[in-house]
This record gives C-alpha cells, sequence and structure tokens, in this order.
C-alpha cells in the first residue's frame, strides 16, 4: 500500500509539475502582451459625423442558415440604424431552409437594397461557401450595372450594428485594405456566467489584443462581424484560387486577415467613439448563454484556428517576429487547456493523496522547492490576470461586470476544456474524410436595441 501511494504521490508531483511550467509560459506571455498594450495605447479618438470623402459604394454580406427567427429583426433593424447612402444587404439562405428565406424576403419586398441569394447546394455547408455564393452573385450582378462595389462588409444574422460604422468604413477603407471594428457581446442578466464569459473574452481581445497587433503591424484576424475587406483585396485573393472564401475553412474570417496580409496590405483595428454621445462604434450581439451551445461554438474556433487552419496559413511571413508571437498566441489554445486539465486533475489528486495518508498514518510528501516557486509565480500571476480581465471588462460593461469576470474566469475554464474534446473529435474525423459543416448555434436578437442616440 505505502509503495503503491508512493508511486501515485510522484505521479501527481509531475502532472503539477507539468501544470505549472505551461500556465507560468502562458502567464508570462500574457503579462508581456499588457506591457505592449500599455505601452502602445492610444485615447480613443471621436468620429465625426461628416466623413473626409465621399461615401464609397458598400456590400453588406449576411450569410443565413435556419436563422428564421431572427434574420428579420436585423435586416429591418440594420436598414432602420445605417446611416449612409451607398449600401446593399446581401443575404445568403439554402433552398433547404424555407422558414429563413421567407422572412428575409419579407423584408426584400419593401426595400430594394436588400437581395435574397438562395444557393443551388441544400445546407449548412460552410459558412465561408455561403459567402462565396454572395459573392458570384455580386459579382454576375454588377456585371451588367456601372455600379462598382468598393468593399464587401461582413455581418452576421443576430448582429445589432452601429449607426455609424459604414461611415466609418468610408473613413479608413482608403488606405488600408481591411477594417475591423469592436465586437461587444451583450450580456443576457438571467444568464451572467456563461453569456457573460464572452463580453470578458472580446473585452480583453478588442481593447488589447487587437489593438497591440495592429501597432506591431501583425496580421489582424477578422472577428467575422463588423469588419470590412476592400474590393481589390478580395480580387487578388479569388485570383489565387476562385474565390476570396476558404469554402473549407471552420473559420473563414480569421484566415481571411492572415491572407490578406499575406498579400502586403495594410490592415487596421480601429476604436472610435461617436462624437455625438461618446458610445464605442461596434457591433452588439448576443452569444452564447449555455454550455452545451458555448462548447459548440468554441470548439469551432478551436478546430478552425489551432488545428485545421494552422494547416493552411502556417507561420506568416519570415523574420517577423510579432506575427510568430501573435500566431503562437492564437494556437496555445489546445496546450493551455491542457494545463488547466492537469491543473486541476493535481488538485484532485493532493487531496486524494493527503486523505490516503491521514487514514494510513504516513507523512504527506513536501512540496519539492522548485514546484514551490512555480505556484508561488504563478499565484501571482494569475491575481494580476484577474485584475487585469476585470480591469477591461469594467472599461467596456461597468465595473458589476468587472466583478462578474473572476468567477465566469472559472465557467471559462470548463469550457474551453469541454470545446477542446469536442475540437480534437471533429478534426479528427476531417483527417479521415468527413467534410467540415456550418455547426451553429441558434441565436436570438434582442427585443430592445441598445441605444444609438
Amino acid at each position: 500500500m505505502t509503495a503503491l501511494l508512493g508511486v501515485f504521490d510522484r505521479a501527481v508531483a509531475e502532472l503539477a509539475l507539468f501544470a505549472a511550467v505551461v500556465i507560468l509560459l502562458g502567464g508570462a506571455d500574457d503579462l508581456l502582451m499588457d506591457l505592449v498594450w500599455w505601452r502602445v495605447r492610444r485615447p480613443e479618438p471621436s468620429f465625426a459625423d461628416v466623413p473626409r470623402a465621399p461615401p464609397l459604394p458598400l456590400a453588406v454580406f449576411v450569410p443565413a442558415w435556419d436563422e428564421q427567427q431572427v434574420i428579420g429583426a436585423m435586416l429591418r433593424a440594420t436598414l432602420a440604424r445605417y446611416d449612409h447612402p451607398d449600401y446593399r444587404l446581401y443575404v445568403g439562405c439554402y433552398p433547404n431552409d424555407p422558414g429563413t428565406v421567407t422572412a428575409a424576403n419579407a423584408v426584400a419586398a419593401g426595400d430594394a437594397r436588400v437581395r435574397v441569394v438562395v444557393g443551388m447546394q441544400d445546407g449548412p455547408t460552410t459558412k465561408a461557401d455561403c459567402l462565396n455564393q454572395l459573392w458570384r452573385t455580386l459579382v454576375a450582378e454588377e456585371a451588367g450595372q456601372r455600379r462598382t462595389t468598393a468593399a464587401i462588409v461582413l455581418h452576421d444574422a443576430e448582429d445589432v450594428v452601429d449607426p455609424a460604422e459604414l461611415r466609418l468604413f468610408d473613413d479608413h477603407l482608403r488606405d488600408a485594405a481591411l477594417v475591423q471594428l469592436p465586437v461587444i457581446p451583450l450580456i443576457d442578466p438571467h444568464r451572467r456566467l456563461v453569456s457573460g464569459h464572452y463580453a470578458d473574452e472580446f473585452a480583453e481581445s478588442h481593447r488589447r489584443d487587437l489593438m497591440v497587433r495592429s501597432a506591431l503591424a501583425a496580421s489582424i484576424p477578422l472577428a467575422g462581424v463588423g469588419c470590412a475587406i476592400r474590393r481589390d483585396a478580395l480580387d487578388r485573393l479569388a485570383g489565387q484560387c476562385g474565390m476570396p472564401f476558404e469554402p473549407q475553412s471552420l473559420t473563414e474570417d480569421y484566415e481571411l486577415g492572415l491572407r490578406v496580409a499575406a498579400l502586403g496590405l495594410p490592415a487596421r483595428f480601429v476604436r472610435c467613439r461617436d462624437v455625438a454621445d461618446g458610445r464605442l462604434i461596434a457591433t452588439r450581439a448576443f452569444f452564447p448563454d449555455t454550455i452545451d451551445t458555448a462548447v459548440r461554438q468554441k470548439a469551432r474556433w478551436i478546430a478552425g484556428i489551432a488545428l485545421s487552419g494552422w494547416d493552411r496559413t502556417g507561420w506568416g511571413p519570415r523574420r517577423h517576429a510579432a506575427e510568430y508571437w501573435m500566431r503562437m498566441r492564437d494556437r496555445r489554445g489546445l496546450l493551455a487547456v491542457s494545463a488547466l486539465l492537469a491543473a486541476y486533475l493535481a488538485l484532485v489528486g493532493w487531496g486524494l493523496s493527503s486523505l490516503a495518508h491521514a487514514l494510513t498514518g504516513s507523512g504527506v510528501p513536501p512540496v519539492g522547492a522548485g514546484l514551490r516557486m512555480l505556484l508561488m509565480l504563478n499565484t501571482g500571476l494569475l491575481c494580476w490576470r484577474l485584475i487585469a480581465r476585470a480591469l477591461h471588462t469594467a472599461a467596456e460593461h461597468g465595473w458589476r461586470e468587472g466583478c462578474w469576470s473572476v468567477p465566469r474566469m472559472v465557467v471559462a475554464n470548463g469550457i474551453a476544456m469541454l470545446a477542446a474534446r469536442r475540437a480534437l473529435t471533429r478534426y479528427v474525423a476531417t483527417l479521415f474524410g468527413a467534410p467540415p459543416h456550418w455547426d451553429k448555434t441558434a441565436h436570438r436578437f434582442p427585443d430592445q436595441l441598445p441605444d444609438a442616440s
């Protein structure tokens, strides 16, 4: 019994050591990101009502599969909110989704700016495949017209658009090929722990990470919504492989930003406030608010970015240290989840070991000096991470949500571990020939829209 307990203790110690080393590396990486952000951050400018140049002709692509519950409300709200004289909405649908087609056509019947595009193939395929169908329709439509779209704006069927975003795109697309605006997840007060953890993550990502990437001239991965890509950039991407969006990708938005950077074209992340009321010009939307739906969405992100996307995009331009760093951060998710799982197992193992030693009357083996030092460093980095995340969340959502971000980190860790398992399963299936498909979740549109006065 004593020998078995000794083996168990050594196994727990090795597990704890692995977790401590990986968590230390991740914590130091995050600390470095915080320090760089503090150095490069700038005050958020205000955007004047009148752009510096005439408005550009824009097309807004909205891929939609099984969105009959939200697409009508989203389109009507978008048409009412946008303050721009020259845009069209292209809604991508599938022939085996009559509910979405009917809801979108009901809006299109009353507004000529809405185009409902029903593809030839039953859904769901991938979002990229749906976007390519919209692209083909746009190109064919403009072949017989004098109008040429200057840029494509991407949105999802549940998005609440900002009234000023198209004018802001007008202002920046003249000297940038790609522009990403912030995304702000809406928090359901009845499901604050799950829906709110997206708010915490996006507050860090779109207040810190993308600001650092932009400052270091690294590629800007798109969020898939609230972003615009110039037409000439999409034409060049289409010239490479026939279509601008990678149809086999689960995260075509992320990869699109990297592919535009590979062309040597300038990209920009823009945080700007409306001059009238000081609100952040951003896309707002509800994200999944249950464990199951959050796991499904996060699994798609992990599989698309850290696994299959890695196969296609590699490490980017040579001798670009900032690009290597950012892509490493993008792909560290599986390793971080492994360390988290090891840490939780080590905690359980220590508890069981302490109980076993108490029952047998033997002494609990002491924690080694090296491991003790690692645990102390990680505790300090964890405290810093909790404070930093709370401050970012508070800056976007108020101090109450900043306080909620602390317990939500535990929820986020649990979701990440479950999503990693699902992502690995899906990735292995694709290696054996399984086609990628749109593993989307049910969406909701807010009953009361965020103030845009």
